[in-house]
This record gives C-alpha cells, structure tokens and sequence, in this order.
C-alpha cells in the first residue's frame, strides 16, 4: 500500500514525457435552452435531427414549425412556470465533473471528460470536439448519457460526432487513432439496482406510514420512442428491458406497477403506450391510493421528467382530487451513480489505451478499394464465405 503514490507519479512523469495516448470522454446531451430567444433555434436543430428521422415532415416546414413550437414553449416555460429554467445544464455539468474526478483517480492526466449538447452552443459535438482536439487529444470515448434507453438518441449522437470530424480533419490523416462509445447502459445491473432502491427508499421514508404496498401505484417513466423510424433502431426494446428489469426487483412488494412512456405527442407519429398519463390512470383504477413517478429512461433532469411529468401529475389530480402523487428526480449527480458510471467508462478506456494506434487516412480509401477488385472475385464464390453472415 505504501508504494502506490510513488508509483502513480513515475508512470504519469513517464506518461508526459513521451506524449503518450491520451483518451477524451466526450458525455453528449440534448442540453437545454436558458434563454427564451435560443428556442427556435434549438427547436430546429431537434427537427433536422430527431423529427427527420421518423416523421413524414418536408425540409422546408422546419423553420416555420420551429418558430410555432417556440412559441408554445415560450408559453409553457414562462407563462405556466413563472419563467422556468431547466436545470439540466448544471445538472449535466455536475455529473461531468464528477465522472470525471472519478476517473483521474485511475488515469490521472490520460483522460479527460468533455460534455457536448446536440442542440446547445457553445457545447455543440463541433465545437468540443474542436477543443479536444487541440488540447492533444488522440483518442475518444463516445458517451450518450442523458437518456438511458434509447439507442435512436444515441445514433444521433454518433451522427454529430461524424460530421464534426469530418469538418476537423483539415490533411491527410484523422488526428484520432482509436474511438468507442458506450451504447447504453440500459442493461447494468448496477443502474438497476438502484432505481430500484430509490424507488423503495422513498416509499419507505413518505408512503410506507399510510398506505399498504398494494396501495402505492408506481410508474416507471421511460424516453418515449416512436414505433416506426424509417428502420431505423428506436430504441424500444432497450427501454422495455430496462423497465422489466427494475419491475421485477420491486413487484413482490408492490404489485401495482406500469410503464408510462413520456412522449412528445407530435402528430402523424405513432409512439409507445401508454403514456405516463394513463398509466398513472390505470394504475388509480386498480386500487392506488399513492402514485410513484420514477423516471428511470433519463440520467438527468430536464424539461420533460419536470414539467411534462408535473403537467400529467396536475391533469390525472382534476379527477383524482385524493390520490397523492410523489414525484422522484432523475439519479442526477447522485454519488453511487457517478462512480458506476465511471465504472462503465473504465473498460472502454482500458481498451483504447491498450490497442495499438491505428492510423486512419482518408486518402487510403480509393487504392484499397481497388486492391480488394483484384482479390476479391475469388472469394464470392467461396461457398464457406456465407457462414459468416450467420
């Protein structure tokens, strides 16, 4: 034990002195508007990404329908909520920060964490990208992190990354030589476990006193996903597994459990159901007296996990004027969820320094092509080569 300081400090002098691979963590974001006047904007950048994606919407409808959503939620944040700013950007700092000590604590000045917002300068994957790169910066770890679930979120993502690249790569070569992402982190048993605590802890400290078990109807709240994205994955099946997973650590004790999925109703899109309004619905039918609302698709607070879900709490109380409702955050910066996921980034990190530097050259790409013409005819035909696939 007492050797360990002295060892950190000669592998990190020897790390300095021979320029050696260091990996950035880029964490990526929706981010948030703070200022009313950024909402049109954002709003476009959201349609070009998400909405072009699975919506029957011509390109040339985006500015205007930008505008008219702006105004609705100019309308919704400033009228309905006093002037309401999100508090995902600090939030999302936060859990930058903390990830981030967490992981100097193994790899010191190797590895830093950078955050990117899709939608939000001066944060935009462009932007800190640029950054990374002139800070010396030769590897990445791609790391979605506000939404748990959904591997359509994600791919956008990945899509930013590719375009920043492409723009940043000015000669002959990539400056990056070796890149992972971290998909999701729907199937952690570790993520599980926890929400699953939160949930129970919370019963225990405000429910437990006044309600039986089979009287506090939870609700576990999901990323809405729409069913048809043009093929592309939407990240369903990843956000129906993870709301299995947490149902099952909690139903032997509370039996009233549902899925209710937060989506933004836009028209002409068919999304999952039911939605966190009905479920709570559905659930008081049963015989809830309480309602949890856990949302456990989100890492991170944002307008929808506070205002839509305090809208739905407001809409379902106008019948049920008795039920009460508690509403849980996101696991934010939440110390346990910060150390795991540093955790998950650990094993990527590994990697990526232990592989060996491959140089990537986009110049590289016709000659390849034309060595593969020369070889390749005997392989088509290859009847092994189809096993392959399977």
């Amino acid at each position: 034990m007492v050797t360990t300081p002295e060892k950190t400090q000669q592998t990190s002098q020897v790390t300095n002195n021979d320029n050696s691979d260091r990996v950035a963590v880029l964490l990526m974001g929706y981010g948030e508007v703070e200022s009313y006047e950024d909402f049109a904007n954002y709003n476009e950048q959201a349609l070009n990404l998400l909405t072009a994606k699975f919506a029957p919407v011509p390109l040339w409808m985006y500015p205007p329908l930008a505008k008219l959503l702006a105004l609705f939620d100019f309308h919704e944040w400033s009228h309905q909520h006093d002037n309401f700013i999100s508090p995902h950007n600090k939030i999302f700092e936060a859990q930058r920060e903390g990830i981030e000590q967490e992981l100097k604590k193994t790899w010191g000045d190797q590895v830093a964490v950078f955050k990117a917002f899709n939608f939000c300068k001066p944060y935009l994957p462009n932007q800190v990208l640029a950054e990374i790169k002139e800070q010396g910066f030769n590897k990445l770890l791609v790391y979605p992190l506000l939404v748990v679930d959904s591997i359509f979120t994600s791919g956008i993502a990945v899509e930013q990354v590719n375009e920043a690249l492409n723009e940043l790569n000015d000669g002959e070569e990539q400056w990056l030589n070796g890149m992972h992402y971290i998909p999701s982190f729907y199937n952690q048993p570790d993520y599980i476990n926890l929400m699953a605590k939160m949930v129970e802890e919370k019963i225990e400290s405000e429910l437990a006193a006044g309600y039986l078990p089979s009287e506090i109807g939870i609700v576990l709240m999901n990323h809405g996903c729409p069913h048809k994205a043009k093929g592309f994955t939407s990240g369903i099946m990843e956000s129906e597994a993870l709301y299995e997973s947490v149902r099952e650590k909690l139903i032997n004790k509370y039996p009233l459990i549902s899925v209710g999925w937060l989506n933004h109703d836009t028209p002409l899109i068919e999304w999952t159901q039911p939605n966190a309004d009905l479920a709570a619905k559905n659930l008081i039918e049963l015989g809830a007296k309480a309602v949890v609302m856990m949302p456990i698709g989100f890492a991170t607070e944002n307008h929808e996990t506070i205002l839509d879900v305090d809208h739905i709490i407001h809409d379902v109380k106008r019948k049920h004027k008795n039920v009460e409702f508690v509403q849980m955050p996101c696991v934010n910066d939440h110390p346990e969820f910060l150390s795991m996921a540093a955790q998950w980034a650990h094993t990527q990190i590994e990697e990526l320094l232990s592989e060996t530097a491959k140089v990537v050259n986009p110049q590289l790409i016709g000659q390849s092509a034309s060595h593969s013409h020369d070889h390749g005819h005997h392989h088509s035909h290859d009847h092994n080569g189809h096993h392959h696939h399977h």
